[in-house]
């Protein structure tokens, strides 16, 4: 049985990130396994993950850690987001080279095992190309910008303008505009559109997972087909499932992780 998650707030960089604990089984044999880091999609928050890293800690047996990058969730929010604060087209390394490496510091962590989702799963390639992480699992990761995904980011500002697309988000985000915008504007920003971190993931060593589903509307498969690294790569296609594998397909794509990381320490 897992021990209770605990709720948080940790400083890093001089910034108030909300993080949420989740123990490891107690009395397990494997007390040494690495953690998981759990990196959320460009809307999430350690809310939005719901129950799902608890599952994959259990069934995994390993400890985790979920936080609320800066503006999301219940973490610190961002001054004039459209204006000085807004997000630069290298946000993403930004979070994986200073901000990710800090939070590990801070929590004592070494090596992890990187779990991202979209933005998170490019965050976490990022940061294992140039860190040393026990292994790397990415679902629905952005590795270039496609049209596709320019098309539906534009979808959800229209939604977050004229529905009730910013009621629904503003449960799980302390500032819903922050949140929202801080994504939004940059993904649509037309500097952006040249990210690309192919050639960077060559420089990849840890073992790899990157899942996505087959009907993702936020990028093809050209996302997960095009990373080369220099260690070894395992991709997995999932059928009847969207951008977020573990809310379409929540068993099949527990089974993945934990039968990928059967076989890391």
């Amino acid at each position: 049985m897992l021990k209770h998650c605990r709720m948080e707030s940790v400083i890093v960089n001089g910034v108030a990130l909300e993080l949420m604990r989740i123990e490891g089984p107690a009395g397990s044999a494997d007390v040494h396994l690495a953690p998981i880091v759990f990196l959320h999609e460009g809307l999430g928050s350690v809310a939005m993950w719901r129950d799902w890293p608890r599952q994959v800690c259990k069934a995994t047996g390993r400890a985790g850690f979920v936080y609320s990058r800066r503006g999301y969730g219940k973490s610190q929010s961002i001054d004039d987001v459209r204006g000085t604060g807004r997000l630069r087209p290298d946000y993403m390394h930004r979070e994986a080279l200073n901000v990710l490496p800090e939070l590990l510091e801070a929590l004592d962590v070494d090596e992890p095992v990187l779990l991202g989702h979209s933005d998170g799963g490019t965050i976490a390639l990022i940061h294992a190309a140039h860190f040393t992480v026990r292994a790397c699992i990415v679902m629905a990761p952005h590795v270039v910008v496609e049209d596709i995904s320019v098309k539906s980011i534009e979808q959800a500002r229209t939604a977050f303008e004229g529905s009730d697309l910013r009621s629904r988000l503003a449960r799980y985000h302390d500032d819903v505009d922050v949140a929202f915008w801080q994504w939004n504007d940059i993904w649509l920003d037309p500097a952006f559109r040249a990210f690309d971190i192919r050639a960077e993931c060559g420089r990849i060593q840890a073992p790899l997972l990157a899942i996505q589903g087959e009907d993702d509307a936020y990028g093809t498969l050209r996302q997960i087909e095009e990373i080369k690294t220099a260690g070894t790569i395992r991709r997995e296609v999932i059928a009847k499932c969207g951008h977020s594998p573990h809310k379409d397909q929540p068993e099949a794509t527990l089974q993945l992780v934990a039968n990928f990381l059967a076989h890391v320490g």
